[in-house]
């Protein structure tokens, strides 16, 4: 019996190694060329994003990007990332041409993992959806629109920590704040209220961020099918609401500028067409998960006032004269905001130190040349936060939390980018400065806090957030 096997092992192995070879040929056929960047290709299909991802589960993604630029001796390097051939891209010359250059060199990417967890209703890809979603967002976050939001967000703020916070001795403060900002998110997005109604599908979206930027291996238990099957399930969710809101339109018991949500439903494009209900889910939901991003600056916020006692007094201080000027039951205003200038000076000095996004992806449209280096039509690009925010070539001691380096004129063009730059900058920028300001006011107003966990370990998986949600102990403000 074993003779009758034995051929077809032999023939299953011979196949099995020059399918291998054949991988591995096609793998480093991709990284040949005249002067491209220095720099190691990784294994075949997996490159380096196993190291790339699991710096950042180790609570320093910057290391990746370091270790290469020192053993490099070089602010380009060429990697593989998601099977993709890849450049990283480091400092401020770097992120000034990335940004300049939309459109003309380069244009946004994501990985396969990200077109598969938001699958577009369109059969477009997720570029095409952000370019039009970008159309959709000015009249809904430009200033005049966010100065009324301030008064919702400041209602919403009390009653989140009414119910998560007051009356507690212990709470854990990623969770809560992810509740904050998705509670905001789906009150100026959608209009929801009910907190019962948000919390039924606020769970699946940690699961959803975390299987964006994961390895595209669809089996069950890998982060990036828990993503999948999130995504899915917030999506019906969404479905419902919409179809109850165009209801509800037809009937005259919702207005057609409350939110964006109706925005959508009642805009047609330049052809006349409408969006159907399944495109208008896709980019409710990319805005949900958009509008998280602020819970882990709110978070940080949280764990470096904690440790810092002095950098709390001043954010203190501030914040108290400013609810001491308000008449009782008086909400949060536009003048209130332009006064917490120190206040926002710390949270820009917590984003440099734990930016929201990490880094983001372009895609070379044409053969190029920077620096030198070749940079072949079709390679990914990807530029870091973290290499101008932690160089101390841009920011002196830059392990220190100093806050006053965003006094004045702040931080030189290009090397403060926690909203990344250019055109395609985060359009929800101010909106986040809103939303954690008022965060911070509602917080230190009621309570000063420890931390439980002193040494508590950050993971970025893929924003940053303590290992264990950041536990504290609370000690409210006797009235």
């Amino acid at each position: 019996m074993e003779h009758f096997y034995l051929p077809l092992l032999l023939l299953f192995v011979s196949f099995f190694s020059l399918s291998l070879f054949n991988l591995f040929y096609k793998h480093r056929s991709h990284f040949t060329g005249p002067n491209l960047p220095p720099g190691k290709t990784g294994y075949p299909m997996i490159g380096e994003s196993l190291e790339f991802l699991s710096t950042g589960w180790k609570g320093h993604p910057e290391k990746f990007i370091f270790d290469r630029m020192t053993k490099f001796s070089s602010e380009i390097f060429k990697t593989s990332l998601f099977g993709q051939p890849a450049a990283v891209f480091c400092g401020v010359a770097c992120n000034k041409f990335l940004f300049s250059n939309e459109n003309k060199l380069v244009t946004a990417w994501w990985p396969d993992s990200v077109n598969k967890i938001f699958p577009s209703s369109t059969q477009t890809n997720s570029n095409l959806e952000a370019k039009k979603m970008r159309k959709l967002l000015p009249q809904f976050l430009k200033p005049e629109a966010l100065q009324k939001y301030i008064s919702i967000m400041d209602t919403i703020a009390q009653k989140h920590f009414a119910s998560g916070w007051e009356d507690h001795k212990e709470v854990t403060v990623f969770p809560l704040a992810k509740r904050y900002t998705f509670w905001l998110a789906c009150r100026l997005f959608l209009s929801l209220e009910d907190p019962t109604h948000i919390a039924r599908f606020a769970d699946p979206f940690h699961a959803l961020a975390a299987g964006i930027f994961s390895i595209p291996i669809d089996l069950p238990g890998t982060p990036f099918n828990r993503g999948i099957k999130a995504s899915n399930f917030i999506k019906k969710e969404l479905l419902a609401i919409i179809k109850q809101r165009r209801v509800d339109l037809g009937e005259g018991k919702a207005s057609p500028t409350q939110d964006i949500l109706s925005h959508m439903l009642l805009t047609s494009d330049e052809n006349g067409q409408y969006m159907t209900e399944l495109d208008i889910a896709d980019k409710i939901l990319a805005l949900l998960i958009g509008g998280q991003t602020a819970s882990a600056a709110c978070t940080f916020i949280a764990k470096y006032l904690a440790e810092l006692p002095h950098i709390y007094e001043g954010v203190y201080n501030e914040q108290m004269e400013i609810a001491n000027s308000k008449a009782p039951g008086e909400l949060l205003n536009w003048d209130d905001i332009q006064k917490m200038r120190y206040s926002w000076n710390v949270a820009c000095e917590v984003m440099r130190l734990a930016p929201p996004v990490q880094g983001t992806f372009r895609e070379a449209i044409n053969d190029f040349i920077f620096n030198g280096f070749s940079i072949p039509k079709g390679w990914k690009l990807y530029w870091s936060a973290n290499s101008t925010h932690k160089n101390a070539a841009y920011f002196p001691e830059p392990e220190k939390f100093d806050p006053n380096r965003f006094e004045g004129s702040g931080p030189s063009p290009y090397t403060y980018v926690p909203f990344g730059g250019g055109p395609r900058m985060c359009p929800g920028n101010e909106y986040a400065r809103l939303e954690i300001l008022v965060f911070m006011h509602n917080l230190v107003k009621r309570f000063r806090w420890e931390k439980m966990i002193p040494d508590e370990k950050i993971v970025v998986d893929p924003m940053p957030m303590p290992a264990k949600g950041l536990p504290v102990r609370l000690y409210p403000h006797k009235a």
